[in-house]
């Protein structure tokens, strides 16, 4: 196994580092197996073996695996390399790619670009990521046109927008002057049916650790029951959750800005990506090795099932 190379710190470094499919498979099988790999059927030994797949062969048993198997990018007919760039632009531009953006830089038809870019998101989120902790501001959002025949927070039609939860950790700390100053720490954003206290309390099960200190406005759907086994802070609404509804703002910015709206079956795609983009927005060059860590435990998605409107994220 040839050691992992260190990750390039510019765009030259980048596609010079990775302009071969053997330097891209080298560094796909070092990131999945540091250590070396192990055939998982029989703990046999494995040596590396050049097929056009660049597989693994048991030294035991005999069996083959390619450092794609089990990867977003199984069997798919697209260059490795090609895989990279597409995952090294939307890591690290800031404001994200669009299909029609990607399509003009690797130059490819518009449903290849499309293709990767969802498949690319769906590796964006960790199941295994902890919960928001410490001090946490949490509201919703409508995302899309207005409602008919709606008023306030209940019941959204999605053909005309979309409920969308989200909670932000608030990190406090000191300037340089020992004033008093907060930030954003970690995002979190989930597409919601309703903003009634059922579905305010399941968003935060899943993404805020009990105990949290959890500031929100006046909704009546905060209430004891929603927020059971959380402090809960009330806040003028006039006053209240600044870093999140600024948070707020730019996902709408670049929802609209760089992909001009969103299909609501596909927004829960983009606000994972928004939400990867925002927790590594100090480290953009880093979210590259991140994201391919992390598709190196999805299962593949075919485009007709990718399109068929049932949830991938």
């Amino acid at each position: 196994m040839v050691a992992r190379p260190d990750f390039p710190k510019t765009l030259k470094e980048f596609r010079e580092c990775f302009s071969q499919e053997d330097a891209c498979f080298e560094y796909l099988a070092s990131s999945r197996w540091p250590e070396g790999f192990v055939y998982p059927r029989c703990g046999g030994q494995a040596c590396w073996i050049k097929t056009r797949r660049f597989e693994h062969k048991c030294q035991s048993c005999g069996q083959q695996i390619s450092a794609t198997a089990g990867t977003l990018m199984h069997g798919s007919h697209f260059p490795l390399r090609e895989w990279f760039w597409a995952a090294y632009l939307v890591a690290t531009h800031t404001p994200g790619m669009s299909a029609t953006q990607l399509q003009r830089q690797m130059g490819c038809s518009y449903k290849t670009a499309w293709y990767l870019l969802h498949r690319l998101r769906r590796a964006m989120v960790n199941e295994t990521r902890s919960r928001l902790s410490g001090r946490v501001e949490t509201d919703e959002v409508i995302i899309g046109g207005p409602v008919r025949g709606k008023r306030g927070r209940g019941v959204t039609a999605a053909q005309h927008s979309t409920l969308v939860f989200g909670a932000v950790e608030v990190i406090a700390y000191t300037n340089k002057h020992g004033g008093y100053m907060e930030k954003a720490g970690r995002l979190r954003l989930a597409v919601a049916p309703r903003a009634d206290a059922g579905s305010i309390r399941r968003f935060l099960e899943k993404n805020v650790e009990p105990g949290t200190e959890i500031g929100t406005d006046q909704w009546k759907g905060c209430s004891t029951t929603a927020l059971a086994g959380y402090r809960h802070e009330h806040h003028h609404p006039e006053t209240h959750a600044l870093h999140i509804h600024r948070a707020f703002g730019n996902l709408k910015t670049w929802l609209n800005g760089t992909h001009h709206g969103v299909d609501p079956k596909y927004l829960q795609n983009y606000l994972d990506e928004f939400v990867f983009r925002f927790n590594r927005r100090k480290t953009p060059m880093a979210a590259f090795q991140t994201l391919l860590g992390l598709a190196t435990i999805k299962i593949p998605v075919n485009y007709e099932k990718m399109t068929s409107g049932a949830s991938t994220g």
